[in-house]
């Protein structure tokens, strides 16, 4: 191909990387735009709270009247906001926004009301949701410093990646030009020696020595273009080496911050909010329910709304709202240079000591990180623990203030004895925030060893496979002595060259189609198991399992093997159930069609009414 068409070629290739990357870097700023918002959604909800609280205070003597105005009064507000639309579109929100539904809907129901009552939303309640709006801007700025730490780590990784990829393509079109030099010299030479051979009887001496001479020069021309090509073919190999070990470690970085990373930093900035508003609404349903009875039945509704006070689900239905900006990219595909077929990294005799060297540093290096990160996970996970162990002290029972008398001046003396205490509340806060800045360290700290051993791993194991098993034997006396020999599976690969239908992401009827399966073997093997080792099993299809093993186990069935072939447990049951909902979740053509899920919402409605009615001894209605 001419030198044209290659500089074009080379543009776009460049120039397909440069839009994934700006594809990405949209993807980062828009994940922080989602955080932010969600931040500011939670500050106006609570700001919303203490309006009503403080609003509803004002008119206990009238309430009657006046809080159906006040329920009607938010509610309007509330029909306005996008947590409001997706409620009317399929019931389910926020668990956060969902207490808050329900807090407005009691309202309606309330006909009297107390003057202990007020004075407990204005002195305690009230407070609570200042200090819940306070912590949930802290957590989110503390956050968000981390996330621009990783944001950068990511974009230096792609900045490597592109870097490596240029100098590849450069030695491997000087690879390619010394190739072409070396050829004309061989062509010269052959010319010259067919001269040589024409019968020399009518030639002069001195022709015949200006013959011999130039034979010489062009064999010296040879010699050196052939050291010249060598050179840069063994620069070529390296370069395309790292390229496809950077570009190893550059997806394996990318697939951590969207697998991982952004699952943990939305857990960052929920960071002791549902239990603070678990608290802070417990307070009210205790003052509710000591104050009058017959207001049970509603406020046990919301009593279980608070119970479902829960961080993971709602991570999950925050990220379900902004699909696009969470869902993990396309992996980096290796762009081949110019008449360049090899696209693993080559193991050849002038770079396989180096390889071998490079793999045993890996693997030394490794397992030093691995000791290190796992402590400081461990101190990540302690701290955790003692932050939740703080928000989620259970001092919401008010039942001491309506014991005796029910007198405004009672109710004052024992809130601001028992729960408005400044010093101990102080005192509290003060080694609250104290652990979480200790949290937050850690929580960085362990990231990035995290992301370290990520990239070095994905280094490491793509040179394991290049390598093969023979090359590890030889060297299987320099692994450091704490870190056993990985025990290695020898299956049965079975060949998938009969059918062309995508197993994960493709259409099921297709893949049955074409593979003669009528349940496909991931299917059947993966119920199989969990059959075996997994129906007494805590957690099962919630609990998520390793991320490591889902793909490794994912991966064989891709190739067409059965990893869960052999009777032995020797996998996590939680990542088998994981590859199973991966399967499911990735078909184009979900088993329940999108247009039947009414009818089915509405099957598993009357289900559950029928029940109820029978619980409750009303089945002849």
């Amino acid at each position: 191909m001419s030198t044209p068409s290659r500089f074009k070629k080379d543009k776009e290739i460049i120039a397909e990387y440069e839009s994934q990357v700006k594809e990405i870097r949209a993807q980062l700023v828009e994940q922080q735009k989602c955080l932010e918002q969600q931040t500011e959604m939670r500050v106006q909800l609570l700001q919303d709270l203490q309006d009503f609280f403080r609003k509803k205070s004002e008119i206990e003597m009238e309430y009657s009247r006046n809080l159906e105005k006040l329920a009607e009064r938010f509610m309007a507000k509330t029909r306005s906001t996008k947590d409001h639309q997706q409620y009317k579109k399929d019931q389910n929100l926020l668990s956060p926004v969902n207490c808050w539904y329900l807090l407005l809907n009691q309202v309606r129901r309330e006909s009297k009301d107390h003057a202990t009552l007020s004075e407990i939303y204005l002195n305690n309640v009230i407070m609570r949701f200042m200090q819940i709006s306070e912590d949930s801007t802290r957590m989110f700025k503390k956050s968000k410093e981390i996330s621009f730490q990783l944001h950068e780590d990511l974009m230096k990784v792609l900045n490597e990646l592109y870097t490596v990829m240029k100098t590849y393509h450069m030695y491997h079109a000087e690879s390619i030009s010394a190739e072409s030099k070396l050829k004309e010299a061989e062509k010269q030479e052959e010319k010259q020696i067919g001269r040589s051979g024409d019968p020399v009887f009518h030639i002069r001496l001195e022709e015949r020595h200006q013959r011999r001479s130039s034979v010489k020069k062009i064999e010296k021309m040879k010699e050196k273009r052939q050291a010249k090509y060598s050179e840069n073919k063994l620069k070529s190999i390296k370069a395309r080496n790292e390229y496809l070990l950077t570009l190893e470690a550059t997806n394996a970085s990318v697939f951590k911050y969207y697998i991982h990373d952004l699952s943990d930093l939305i857990d960052c900035c929920d960071l002791g909010y549902h239990a603070s508003l678990n608290r802070a609404l417990r307070t009210y349903l205790s003052a509710e329910y000591n104050l009058e009875t017959s207001r049970h039945e509603g406020l046990d509704i919301i009593e279980n709304a608070v119970d479902c006070l829960e961080p993971r689900s709602d991570k999950q239905r925050f990220m379900e709202m902004y699909p696009t900006a969470f869902c993990p990219p396309m992996k980096f595909e290796f762009q081949s240079h110019m008449g360049d077929e090899v696209c693993q990294v080559s193991a050849q005799q002038p770079v396989q000591a180096e390889l071998m060297l490079r793999y045993q540093q890996l693997q030394s290096r490794l397992a030093t990180l691995k000791i290190e990160n796992e402590e400081v996970k461990k101190t990540t996970e302690a701290t955790l623990q003692t932050i939740q162990d703080m928000v989620t002290i259970e001092d919401y029972d008010v039942s001491e203030c309506f014991q005796h008398s029910r007198s405004t001046e009672s109710v004052k003396s024992t809130v601001s004895e028992t729960y408005l205490s400044k010093p101990s509340i102080a005192k509290r806060r003060a080694n609250q925030q104290e652990t979480e800045q200790f949290y937050f360290m850690k929580f960085r700290e362990y990231l990035e060893g995290s992301n370290l051993i990520t990239k070095l791993q994905a280094k490491h194991d793509l040179l394991q496979r290049t390598l093969g098993e023979g090359h590890r034997a030889e060297y299987m006396t320099t692994r450091p002595p704490n870190l056993p020999p990985k025990p290695q599976k020898h299956r049965k690969p079975r060949p998938r060259s009969q059918y062309s239908a995508k197993l994960f992401n493709g259409d099921l009827e297709s893949f049955i189609k074409d593979s003669g399966q009528v349940i496909p073997l991931i299917v059947e093997s993966c119920i199989r198991f969990i059959n075996l080792y997994g129906l007494q099993h805590q957690g099962i299809f919630r609990v998520s399992g390793s991320q490591v093993e889902v793909n490794d186990i994912k991966n064989s069935f891709e190739r067409g093997e059965n990893p869960l072939a052999d009777d032995q447990s020797n996998h996590d049951i939680n990542s088998v159930a994981g590859v199973l909902k991966l399967y499911f979740r990735g078909l184009e053509n979900p088993v329940f069609p999108k247009e039947r899920f009414n009818d089915l919402i509405s099957c598993i409605r009357f289900s559950a009414a029928v029940a109820a009615c029978r619980l409750g001894g009303t089945e002849e209605s």
